[in-house]
């Protein structure tokens, strides 16, 4: 064991420094892990029979290239399908010539939105209407496939949703501190092998970027119509799917698809809280949510200094911050996340943790989100 610092009623505690070291180990740890665990799927075999579907509202500076690398899917038979949400942009015109020139591509208007509805849960559940084909592939109108992603991502072995998060491309300093921060959870927290383990909704986790269910146990869950009201629909869709005894997974996606999520400063920060109070801004989720990325990935980096200063590290918080560290570089290879991210990675958990809070004293004082030109009002 190392040496431990001695106290003067200045430093930090025994007990104190305990604690943060066990905070530190829970992500550090549950990070290798995950490393190991979560790993890109193979191509499945024979040519299975899959609609992509693409919700897309005001999509026009990125849907060519979506349907495009769509299209370039290799080992499956496709049809691809874009639903046009009342587009004031080029969308619908651009997907319409695409439509023109490559059979396998449609495309749909979409009705008006039902009150209680959300805007992406409609459109998902309008697209699952205009196929039959055995696998639906949902997809965000910004992300571009690799050609073998959907192949990959084809569930089998009882599975019967899966999805990935795909290579997040962040050119600018607050994308690279906030948009990791989605894998970071991931790896940190999420325990992938209870998750397979275990059928229970409490360990549901799914990206809506890009999801693929059997259509069969799709519709039995009653599809996106049983998560209208909810945002974050991804999420949602595997916990409805694992309550009714359906499995789901997980898998690395970084190799699958890339796709940047947001150009702006503004439109990230809306993008991250528009449905945050369903995911980490509830009541009693944030507070423990603060203690564990404060706790653990904060409040060490601030002991290192302040230990190395005045009193010496401690052999055990060093070894707990390199694992961290080791476990960041990790996540950042697996991801194919830029350098910078990992270096900005504290300036990405404190900006996190302030949407989180921003959004729950938001709803808490009755405020809507904006998002897409409608207007919503959050749900816990």
């Amino acid at each position: 064991m190392g040496r431990v610092a001695q106290s003067d009623g200045w430093g930090p505690q025994p007990l104190m420094l305990t604690i943060i070291l066990l905070l530190t180990l829970l992500p550090a740890l549950n990070g290798l892990i995950n490393l190991w665990l979560l790993r890109t799927p193979p191509m499945s075999g024979g040519r299975p029979k899959i609609a992509i579907l693409i919700p897309a509202r005001n999509e026009a500076a990125g849907i060519r290239a979506c349907v495009e690398a769509a299209l370039a899917s290799t080992g499956v038979d496709l049809e691809v399908i874009v639903l046009d949400d009342h587009s004031e942009d080029r969308t619908a015109e651009i997907v319409t010539a695409m439509a023109v020139k490559d059979p396998r591509v449609r495309i749909a208007p979409a009705p008006e939105l039902p009150t209680g509805w959300k805007g992406k849960p409609h459109a998902c559940h309008v697209l699952s209407t205009l196929t039959t084909r055995p696998y639906l592939f949902f997809l965000d109108a910004d992300v571009q496939l690799d050609p073998t992603a959907a192949s990959r991502l084809v569930p089998r072995g009882g599975v019967e949703l899966v999805s990935a998060v795909p290579r997040q491309i962040v050119p600018t300093l607050i994308e690279a501190s906030v948009v990791p921060m989605i894998n970071g959870l991931i790896y940190g927290y999420l325990p992938v092998g209870m998750m397979r383990r275990s059928n229970s909704a409490a360990f549901a986790a799914a990206c809506g970027q890009m999801l693929m269910v059997r259509a069969d146990a799709y519709r039995q869950v009653g599809g996106h119509g049983a998560v209208a009201t909810f945002m974050h629909d991804g999420m949602q869709l595997a916990r409805r799917f694992r309550s009714q005894g359906f499995r789901t997974d997980l898998v690395a996606g970084a190799d699958l698809a890339q796709c940047r999520m947001y150009d702006t400063a503004a439109s990230l920060f809306a993008g991250f809280a528009k449905n945050a109070t369903e995911g980490m801004a509830r009541p009693i989720a944030l507070p423990i949510w603060t203690i564990l990325l404060v706790g653990g990935q904060i409040m060490p980096l601030v002991l290192a200094v302040w230990l190395t200063v005045f009193g010496g590290i401690t052999t055990p918080l060093l070894a707990a911050l390199t694992l961290l560290l080791i476990a960041r570089i990790g996540q950042a290879r697996a991801c194919r996340e830029p350098w910078r991210a990992v270096a900005l990675h504290p300036v990405g958990v404190l900006l996190t943790l302030w949407i989180q809070w921003d959004a729950l004293i938001r709803y808490r004082r009755g405020g809507q989100v904006e998002w897409r030109g409608r207007s919503y009002v959050p749900r816990l």
